[in-house]
């Protein structure tokens, strides 16, 4: 392994918990009315927070996806007061050192950068959801990552604690861990998971 994909939500901080996706979908649909459904994997995500992800995917290469963004991040950069990181961020920072990182989050740009900075994520890439790639679970952003690494994606990990993550990494060919946070696992049987980033570390070493 020579780079490691971190994804940022209930991975290494919580911010989905305190964000109201519910008032952000009703801004959205307000302005844009209904956008239609997409396929996606289950997940335990609340409907609001699944329907606003899956918008900014229809969305993707659309003019409205902009509009989209702008309105959903309003609510995000709203909870980061309330922020928390998740168990094992500070173990995990100190074990990063030298390895190449980024993260990748369906988080907008706007809020990524303040949420990673408030928590002290020493991480020198970070790809948030953007206009010009479809979002996880597509592998665009991961790619995208990878590239700006200057690593292949068969050199890299990907940590999540999704099934969006997890079939964002299998369609990228990068490996991949979930992370459970003491819960029961949305994974598939066969994924290789820990409970939180405490039991990562070692595996980083």
């Amino acid at each position: 392994m020579r780079a490691i994909l971190l994804d940022l939500d209930r991975t290494l901080i919580d911010i989905q918990s305190y964000t109201d996706y519910s008032a952000a979908l009703a801004d959205v649909t307000r302005e844009l009315g209904e956008i239609p459904e997409m396929e996606t994997p289950l997940t335990g995500w609340d409907r609001p927070t699944v329907r606003c992800m899956q918008i900014l995917g229809v969305l993707a290469g659309d003019r409205r996806w902009e509009v989209a963004s702008s309105l959903i991040e309003r609510h995000e950069l709203a909870a980061l007061p309330r922020s928390r990181p998740m168990p094992g961020l500070r173990e995990l920072n100190e074990a990063l050192g030298t390895l190449p990182s980024a993260v990748v989050t369906l988080l907008g740009p706007a809020a990524t950068r303040q949420v990673l900075d408030m928590h002290g994520v020493n991480t020198p890439v970070a790809v948030p959801r953007r206009a010009d790639l479809r979002p996880k679970p597509a592998p665009d952003q991961l790619e995208e990552s990878c590239r700006l690494l200057g690593v292949e994606p068969g050199d890299s990990l990907m940590v999540g604690d999704s099934t969006w993550d997890r079939e964002a990494a299998a369609a990228a060919g990068i490996g991949f861990i979930g992370v459970t946070n003491h819960r029961g696992s949305e994974f598939p049987a066969g994924t290789a998971t820990v409970d939180d980033l405490t039991d990562l570390v070692p595996r980083l070493r």
